[in-house]
């Protein structure tokens, strides 16, 4: 689900891609699914565009529940080709809200102040739905217990629900919600994006431009 937010405060979020080459084969999960998936052992794997097959993917998982700056939270890891970030969200009725996040290659932690609100409730996810706010920003660096601060500063974003497509990518044909994602630092350049999205199977296209090329659940 993973971003390039910050690093113009620590990169405009930090771009949300992880280490290591990984295969595509994953056990399949058979477990319930919600409108936005968010099962312990859910597997996602992504490409870039015009990738070869046999590149290094990039991968989310969901590992479980956990805590994040004194709240509870889900715990996602997002890997691939050197890079490596655990996100911390919380899925219920209301949406899906995202704390942060810890960045392992560079010891950085960078913090929500409130957490941005990434998808709204199931019943207000239609077509010309707009969500957004105004999130404060601290990066931090964490190593050994000592903590440097690195940045901060605000983001605001939007979100607009624009219409439906119906598209085709590694992981097959899917009719997708194409969501447009406005972003505002008050340190850096407005970023835009476009992501698309299908509800309990989750983000076809990140906000990155990475596709889906495989999952392990149906």
């Amino acid at each position: 689900m993973k971003s390039y937010l910050l690093l113009g405060m620590v990169a405009l979020l930090l771009a949300a891609c992880a280490p290591q080459a990984s295969s595509t084969s994953t056990p399949l999960y058979t477990g319930p699914m919600g409108f936005y998936p968010a099962s312990v052992g859910l597997d996602w794997v992504y490409q870039p565009q015009g990738a070869a097959p046999t590149d290094p993917p990039y991968r989310v998982s969901v590992l479980g529940p956990s805590t994040f700056n004194g709240q509870a939270a889900i715990r996602y890891r997002f890997s691939g080709r050197g890079q490596e970030r655990y996100y911390y969200r919380q899925v219920t009725a209301g949406g899906v809200q995202l704390l942060g996040f810890e960045e392992l290659i560079t010891n950085s932690v960078v913090r929500f102040n409130p957490p941005m609100l990434e998808y709204p409730a199931a019943s207000a996810f239609v077509v010309g739905a707009k969500w957004g706010g105004v999130s404060r920003v601290d990066s931090q660096i964490v190593v050994g217990g000592k903590i440097t601060p690195l940045a901060s500063g605000s983001l605001e974003y939007s979100y607009h629900v624009v219409g439906k497509s119906n598209v085709s990518v590694g992981a097959g044909d899917f009719q997708v919600w194409r969501i447009t994602l406005n972003l505002k630092p008050s340190k850096g350049d407005p970023q835009n994006y476009e992501i698309w999205f299908v509800p309990g199977v989750g983000e076809i296209r990140t906000q990155e431009g990475l596709l889906l090329v495989d999952r392990n659940f149906q």
